[in-house]
């Protein structure tokens, strides 16, 4: 059973304030002719003191932006570079959404609300800073599946319909427009650390360093890691922990983020921005999710291989304050940070409980080849075969049998017929039902669906903590 967000009081604590000066840019959202609210994140709005809002003070503040009591009293578009699928890009920053509030919950976790779909702003270029009401929909699953499936994902908190038509060249147009709000932790990203250096602001470099190590807390590096009574070695091995981490809840859960480009990298670790996002149909390392990456430098298997390149490009950026050794050490604890988790949180998923470490690399191993030679995908997979029942007959099979189920596994949800899923075809069936008939049936019985996996899987696991470099690569071999 999966423990409910706690409930907390309000608690502002906008902390960004004091670095806005050169890290964002004060913006005022659009006014939008219509605010129809779709939906409203009733397991996280009280975590954050905000479950007793009514719903026309939830519009003032969520679809008009009025400013929460004691929090920003403007908006802050943040300011980054980023490599593109490897290109660098100068130009970005929040073009499309900024940072509304920040708070605390009831673990002294900061917090914060930022928007998608809300103006346009310094960074827009040449978009017109609107979210389509399908992509929050999309993004509404996303998150609430990840969540499901154990990963650290942003969270979606609002999606409030406005009114107006979009053009986009990549689906039917007019489409229906739409403003989100996603819960966070934090929205410093990899790029944040890029422009610094480009820019050579070593101070703010300082500062930013010093604002996620106390805001986005961590274990201290390894004993034997050089330099780790540095601020900035301390908070690449927190990140490089955190990102290895994401990359196999990836994997485990089957999902293929498609734009993994170093903006799009969260410093706390945890996922967000969801665009052309796939789950597997089936087992193929070589599956890609966005139309344009031609050379599949996304696709589901080189997901482990992108987010550690990404760590590298924060490696790079930290060189301004200090020397590459310790830095590289860093680095190279990713492999063995992520063939850890990756085995710790498929067992997680499988609902079978840990033996030795050779036997449980070796048992998923067997189950990707299985996987693989039967096409099927890891939501089936898993579902059939959970707790170690029903074992096929492979050597996955024989592998599955000297395992013991989770103690107290006994969720009705693996007597159905089978688990929940977001594969292509549910997604466009739930959208075709809003956008045809305005009936929003079909999304909210599976947001409870999804609900239902992600208590029957129950609390997912903790991080994996400190490993030392290791020879072993990563249990699914990236694509060269």
């Amino acid at each position: 059973m999966r423990s409910e967000p706690q409930a907390a009081d309000y608690r502002p604590e906008p902390r960004i304030a004091r670095l806005s000066g050169w890290l964002a840019d004060e913006v005022r959202p659009a006014a939008f002719p219509r605010h129809d609210l779709r939906f409203r994140n009733r397991r996280w709005d009280r975590a954050v003191g905000l479950g007793g809002l009514s719903d026309a003070d939830w519009v003032r503040h969520f679809a008009q932006f009025e400013p929460l009591p004691g929090n920003l009293p403007q908006p802050l578009a943040l300011r980054y570079h980023g490599h593109q699928f490897r290109n660098y890009n100068p130009d970005l920053g929040d073009g499309r959404g900024f940072l509304f509030a920040q708070l605390c919950d009831e673990q002294e976790r900061l917090l914060d609300l930022g928007t998608k779909g809300s103006g346009q702003t310094p960074w827009s270029r040449d978009g017109d800073g609107r979210l389509t009401l399908k992509g929050a929909v999309r993004e509404i699953l996303a998150t609430e599946m990840l969540e499901a499936l154990g990963a650290n994902t942003s969270k979606t908190f609002s999606v409030i319909e406005t009114g107006e038509e979009l053009w986009r060249g990549d689906e039917p147009s007019p489409t229906r427009s739409a403003v989100l709000v996603r819960l966070s932790h934090g929205h410093i990203r990899i790029g944040t650390f890029q422009r610094l250096r480009a820019l050579q602001k070593r101070d703010e470099m300082e500062a930013l360093v010093a604002y996620c190590l106390e805001n986005f807390p961590g274990p201290p590096p390894p004993g034997d890691a050089p330099g780790r009574d540095e601020p900035a070695i301390i908070l690449l091995h927190q990140v490089v922990e955190r990102l290895a981490d994401l990359a196999a809840s990836y994997m485990v859960a089957g999902f293929v983020h498609g734009v993994l480009n170093s903006d799009n990298m969260n410093i706390s670790g945890e996922s967000f921005d969801y665009g052309p996002w796939r789950w597997l149909p089936e087992w193929d390392t070589g599956f890609t999710a966005a139309y344009f990456d031609h050379s599949g430098l996304y696709c589901f298997g080189r997901q482990p291989e992108a987010i550690h390149w990404n760590c590298g490009q924060l490696a790079v950026a930290l060189r301004l304050l200090t020397e590459t050794e310790p830095l590289v050490f860093a680095l190279e604890r990713f492999g063995a940070l992520y063939s850890q988790a990756m085995v710790r949180r498929f067992l997680w998923r499988l609902g079978v409980e840990p033996r030795r470490a050779d036997a449980d690399f070796a048992l998923v191993a067997a189950a990707e080849q299985h996987m693989q030679s039967a096409k099927v995908g890891p939501d089936a997979m898993f579902f059939a075969h959970h707790g170690g029942r029903k074992p096929p007959d492979s050597e996955f099979g024989a592998l599955l049998a000297g395992y013991v189920p989770v103690a107290g596994d006994e969720d009705s949800l693996w007597r159905e017929a089978a688990a929940p899923s977001l594969v292509i075809d549910e997604v466009e069936r739930i959208w075709a039902a809003i956008d045809t008939q305005d009936d929003w049936m079909p999304l909210m019985t599976k947001i409870a669906d999804i609900r239902g996996l992600g208590n029957a899987l129950g609390e997912p696991p903790s991080p994996v903590g400190h490993c030392h470099r290791a020879e072993s690569n990563s249990v699914i071999t990236p694509i060269p």
